[in-house]
């Protein structure tokens, strides 16, 4: 079964959200980098906790995006 264009895109905005939390904490894990060798390394270890919790995250959307393309979450019409 295909998905409707507003599922579709809501599988791509899932996919795209955890893409961009992928990349978002390849970038904060350099800065975490700079930071520990400025010599602010506690600001760097909580920058290394807030990272630690994307890898869940990412999981989550793209398990989400799978529901979506399975036809197990669907996009209804907004009340308004």
């Amino acid at each position: 079964m295909a998905l409707t264009k507003p599922n579709q895109q809501l599988r791509r905005d899932l996919k795209e959200a955890a893409a961009l939390l992928k990349w978002s904490g390849v970038d904060l894990m350099k800065m975490a980098v700079r930071l520990s060798d400025a010599g602010f390394e506690r600001d760097a270890m909580e920058l290394l906790t807030i990272i630690g919790s994307f890898p869940d995250a990412e999981d989550k959307l793209a398990g989400y995006a799978d529901e979506v393309k399975a036809g197990r979450i669907a996009r209804g019409k907004a009340d308004i």
